[in-house]
């Protein structure tokens, strides 16, 4: 039986458990995706970033913490809580249909995260176009972009810096107005970026035009997404073969190629070397929790949503362990990759290694561009990098937008909708990517920024404490152990029952109580976003958040009951249709309520929808029958063999005065 429902990995059996909303081709893609979806940019150049912001090995502490406290327990709770229901994060809230809008509030997180990701991509799409040269455009100091003060790594083309910084600023050119006062040198890579690549604006509310080859790029990675997604899990299961697995070979080639460059000692001990008195910052911890939710997915739906793909039958258990490590060691390792190229750059620029390199997306569009034209045949390694880049983010683009796909589609779960989620897939890629197109402007990196911190921060924290709330305490934890135990065969460890239970929902609360006090507004580089811009980034982390409180309300509101406790504690009542998606799941307490669905668990909508149906055909079926038994006296007096047909007919089918 474990072999028919999914338990062993790579399994004969290609027919699908759940056939009316697919299964995955076997565990592996799953694990795959899930890694794929796991380990993306954040890895690159969120984590790294973190690093040497909260004090390089000092934020290891706090990380790995809150990985085995928060983030590992509340993966497996999301995995088992989709593969339980077999529904995405909307369908799966008739646990406790009152806290449904936790599932509206992952659906917005999902959608702006998907917004400004894809921008990222289409960003590491651009370079990997604009590599297809014989000389990389970052490599010298020779272009029309560059100022004064870059310094490049190899000698070739920087002629510009020959003269020194102090002789620069004493004696400008004529016609010169603006005195150059940063001593600070910098890289080639690191003006591309800035100057060439985004142009970027004095200031947030300063557009400016379009950035035309930024918005080519972001069509293409819209268009990939939605064609690796054309066919659901089916298409996206057979992509992650290799979206997920090339990453790792060329991040293996940067670590070596990084480790044999001088100064590169110094970054990696910049890299471990923790600053503890940093640990008091609550700021540290905030992050720290932030980026386990943001890198493994918590929060977001997708692992509701992959996994409700998944066999009822499934170890779940299993894949969460092998998953968070995966990916929490994938973002270490790539830390080293980052921080020996930073060393490396540290050294050469003559600054200390915290000042290299720029914050977020920057870091790895400065410090990984700069150490690739080192490397023989550059271009080369460059649009291998890139490409890296691409699959790094896709892996991650392709869970959010089945999320949303998902959503939409189980919440319909019309018969019509699930035929053509093609087109739900297309309508919501063109609808991501008109909202991506602000991002392409002047001015994008800020509000991309401004999206990142606010977007997909303490709004992720709220809803996985909510979501362990609700289902360890309002729909209580011994029926969840017991349906766990029911799919995997046995009980949660007592670690996990702990964590659950206590360990996850306090920490999460204090962590989000000190963010909250020791907030601090975002800056990019010296620009300080103005007031306005972050009541617009309060706005969207609450937009997320207040789905949950509303949706509450009226749920209640819409409850039956003479007070107000009776409508309460009939929105938190389970659905009746909560439980295992396939009948012969449905046992124990779900037997009962197995026999009033079809063979599948379906939306109430549709069961109206098929209640009606049924009711039309009964008051036709009496003169359907009228019409049979006439037809059966005339072939009883022509006597032939018929009549003996007839009679069996007759016994089938029921007199019409009995309905």
């Amino acid at each position: 039986m474990d072999a028919a429902n999914g338990a062993v990995p790579g399994e004969p059996v290609k027919k699908d458990e759940n056939s009316r909303r697919g299964n995955w081709g076997n565990q592996i893609e799953f694990v795959l995706t899930s890694v794929g979806y796991a380990v993306g940019l954040g890895n690159v150049w969120r984590f790294p970033y973190l690093c040497y912001r909260n004090g390089g090995g000092a934020f290891m502490l706090p990380y790995f913490i809150m990985l085995v406290f928060c983030g590992i327990p509340l993966f497996f709770l999301e995995l088992s809580f989709g593969q339980f229901a077999s529904l995405g994060c909307l369908g799966v809230w008739k646990i406790s249909p009152m806290f449904k809008g936790v599932g509206y509030g992952m659906m917005v997180v999902s959608t702006y995260i998907g917004i400004y990701y894809n921008v990222v991509i289409c960003i590491a799409f651009y370079y990997f176009f604009m590599s297809m040269t014989n000389v990389l455009p970052w490599t010298y100091c020779n272009n029309p972009w560059n100022t004064p003060d870059c310094s490049g790594v190899l000698g070739g083309g920087s002629n510009r810096f020959n003269v020194s910084l102090a002789n620069t600023t004493t004696s400008l050119v004529a016609g010169v107005s603006e005195v150059v006062n940063r001593t600070k040198r910098t890289s080639p890579s690191e003006e591309y970026w800035k100057h060439y690549v985004l142009n970027i604006s004095d200031d947030i509310g300063n557009f400016g035009e379009v950035r035309l080859p930024i918005l080519g790029c972001l069509a293409v990675s819209w268009f990939v997404v939605f064609l690796c997604l054309i066919r659901g899990v089916k298409s996206s299961g057979k992509v992650v073969y290799f979206t997920a697995t090339f990453p790792y070979v060329v991040l293996t080639i940067l670590f070596i190629r990084g480790i044999t460059l001088e100064g590169a000692v110094n970054g990696i001990k910049y890299y471990l070397t923790p600053q503890w008195h940093k640990v008091l910052d609550a700021k540290v911890w905030g992050d720290a929790a932030s980026q386990i939710f943001y890198s493994l997915g918590c929060a977001w739906g997708g692992l509701i949503t992959m996994a409700s793909y998944n066999k009822f039958h499934n170890n779940c258990f299993r894949d969460s362990i092998i998953i968070s490590i995966t990916n929490c060691a994938t973002s270490v390792y790539a830390g080293f990759v980052i921080f020996s190229i930073l060393g490396f750059m540290a050294h050469n620029l003559n600054v200390p290694v915290s000042e290299v390199a720029d914050h977020g997306p920057g870091l790895a569009f400065v410090a990984y561009p700069e150490a690739l034209t080192l490397l023989p045949i550059s271009p080369l390694w460059s649009l291998l990098f890139f490409f890296m880049l691409i699959l790094l983010g896709l892996g991650t683009q392709f869970c959010l937008l089945e999320t949303l796909v998902t959503a939409v589609v189980d919440e319909i779960g019309t018969d019509w909708i699930i035929r053509n989620k093609t087109v739900v897939t297309l309508s919501v890629a063109i609808i991501g990517f008109l909202l991506g197109v602000p991002l392409t402007t002047r001015a994008g990196i800020y509000w991309l920024l401004l999206m990142d911190n606010y977007a997909a921060s303490f709004s992720l924290v709220v809803i996985s404490c909510i979501m362990c709330i609700c289902v360890m305490y309002v729909y209580g934890h011994k029926k969840y152990f017991k349906d766990v135990e029911m799919m995997l065969g046995f009980p949660p460890p007592l670690f996990f029952k702990v964590c659950w239970r206590f360990i996850s929902p306090v920490i999460i609360s204090f962590i989000l109580i000190f963010t909250v006090i020791q907030y601090k507004p975002i800056t990019y580089n010296n620009y300080v976003y103005p007031g306005w811009s972050l009541a617009i980034g309060f706005c969207m982390a609450m937009s997320s958040v207040i789905c949950i409180p509303v949706y509450a309300l009226y749920k209640i509101s819409r409850s039956p009951g003479a007070t107000f406790r009776e409508r309460l504690k009939f929105a938190c009542q389970p659905h009746p249709s909560w439980g295992p998606a396939l009948q012969e799941h449905r046992i124990g307490r779900y037997a009962s309520l197995a026999s009033e669905d079809t063979v599948e668990s379906r939306p109430l909508r549709e069961k109206q929808e098929l209640k009606e149906e049924q009711k039309g055909e009964l008051k036709e079926e009496p003169k359907e029958e009228e019409e049979e038994e006439d037809k059966e006296r005339r072939d009883e007096i022509s006597l032939t063999i018929q009549g003996s047909n007839g009679s069996t007919n007759t016994k089938k089918t029921p007199i019409p005065g009995e309905w």
